[in-house]
């Protein structure tokens, strides 16, 4: 299915969500009125109004947060029962929590909340178990076909033909295939395809209805294209460009210009300005408040720090960010003050191949070893998110040596921000094999999101708070 399309179908599940959302609330708020029980519950317009309108957005939000919405066309029932189900729990329990902040008069009811938790869980899953369905029903009540013919006979173009096929429920129609020169009649898939010659598109276009004309061709080939597309550019039919020119390249392609340039590139990270932007502010914004709330912590472990082992109070290093950027690092010195020069007689004690890690570093401090279990050592980096040089949530900064020592996937890690925290904090922190670790820094960048990073902040914090996987 085209983006495009799939966006239309996120959309309506999306709006299912705030209708069903909605008629549970209505639904619970009735059922607790007219139950026989001794005390009487009753919202005023005002309130009833703020909660359901809370309600409403928190379902839709949890369910983008969650992903639910990737997963309700072809989710099996088991999945989307447990997604509704944490869906809904999850919304409740903003539901209480809201009505503490805004002191309602009247406490909700627990037998209301039950309800409204049994109501939405019931209707959600009713409804996605049969969303196939039910857009299916939409789209051909209220979405007209969309049809498309696919220029190449090649591998290519069957594969492209195969995909467009299993698009057909989401209303894409394959016509046929056109080519140039020696090439079959019919392509044969799941279906029997005519074969048109391209020489035929001008007369096809005036016969029958061609909303899209995907083309599947040879790199070789696209220059001798142009009076085509300058046909459907005059028609006004869009074309499209199935790009596999390196086969063996996965990075995101999309079209970008440099004024009035385009430029057809290739990214292999995050490239949405808009979401990097959002994330950036999220961190000088939580990075801004967390020194403040932790400044007394952090003057604590100042003053244990200086009293406890001679040498400077911060450690302070030289790092790889974002695209091999050096920086400075911040740290609260755990170890001895001369712990850099007595590296090299450590190295034999080493536990991996390309990063130093040693399990009990006989460099680290008594205060060193209690501050790095419960990652307090890291709280001086807020000061290099708040500067830019870091993400809260990111894979760690390289040291440069180790940096050179990088196979050459292992150095696509450079091509994200830096962080504090990242998947390999959730996984085992330091317990994990090197490469292991870079896998999951590889795993982030590919799966990157704004509800992800929101997840791996809610989950790091009880990793730390606990001191687990850290030495």
């Amino acid at each position: 299915m085209f983006s495009r399309h799939y966006r239309k179908v996120k959309a309506l599940f999306g709006l299912s969500d705030v209708v069903l959302t909605a008629i549970a609330f209505e639904a619970a708020y009735l059922s607790r009125v007219w139950l026989p029980f001794d005390n009487l519950f009753y919202l005023s317009a005002s309130h009833k109004a703020l909660m359901l309108g809370f309600s409403v957005l928190t379902w839709l939000a949890l369910g983008i947060w969650l992903n639910v919405y990737d997963k309700l066309d072809s989710g099996d029932p088991r999945s989307i029962m447990r997604n509704s189900l944490k869906q809904t729990l999850f919304g409740i329990v903003g539901v209480i929590l809201l009505q503490y902040a805004v002191r309602l008069e009247t406490p909700l009811s627990r037998s209301f909340l039950a309800l409204f938790a049994t109501y939405s869980w019931i209707l959600l899953c009713l409804f996605r178990m049969s969303a196939g369905n039910v857009v299916g029903l939409i789209r051909r009540e209220f979405g007209a076909p969309h049809y498309v013919m696919v220029v190449g006979t090649g591998t290519s173009a069957r594969q492209l033909g195969q995909a467009l096929e299993h698009s057909a429920r989401h209303g894409i129609c394959l016509l046929g295939f056109l080519s140039e020169g020696d090439a079959p009649r019919t392509v044969e898939l799941q279906k029997v395809y005519p074969v048109r010659p391209l020489g035929d598109l001008k007369a096809l276009l005036r016969e029958q209805v061609i909303d899209d004309l995907l083309f599947a061709v040879e790199s070789n080939c696209i220059a001798g294209l142009e009076d085509v597309l300058v046909l459907c550019d005059e028609e006004g039919v869009r074309t499209r460009m199935m790009v596999d020119f390196f086969p063996h390249v996965n990075s995101e392609v999309y079209l970008d210009r440099l004024g009035s340039i385009p430029l057809l590139t290739f990214a292999a990270a995050p490239h949405d300005e808009i979401k990097l932007f959002v994330k950036r502010v999220t961190d000088v914004l939580l990075a801004a408040a967390a020194l403040a709330v932790l400044s007394p912590l952090m003057a604590l472990i100042v003053a244990l720090i200086r009293f406890t082992s001679p040498g400077p109070v911060i450690f302070r290093q030289e790092r790889c960010g974002l695209n091999g950027r050096r920086f400075t690092f911040y740290k609260f010195r755990s170890m001895c003050a001369n712990a850099e020069q007595m590296k090299a007689e450590l190295e034999y004690l080493n536990e991996r191949e390309t990063a130093f890690k040693i399990a009990d570093d006989p460099r680290i401090t008594t205060i060193g070893r209690w501050i790095r279990k419960f990652s307090i050592d890291e709280l001086p980096q807020l000061w290099n998110v708040l500067k830019g040089d870091m993400s809260l949530v990111g894979p760690r900064p390289a040291v440069p040596c180790e940096v050179d020592h990088y196979k050459g996937w292992q150095r696509r890690r450079l091509r994200m921000r830096p962080g504090l925290t990242c998947l390999w904090a959730l996984k085992g922190r330091d317990h994990l094999d090197f490469e292991t670790w870079m896998k999951m820094d590889m795993q982030y960048i590919d799966t990157w999101s704004l509800a992800l990073d929101w997840k791996i902040m809610l989950r790091t914090v009880p990793k730390v708070l606990l001191g687990k996987g850290a030495h």
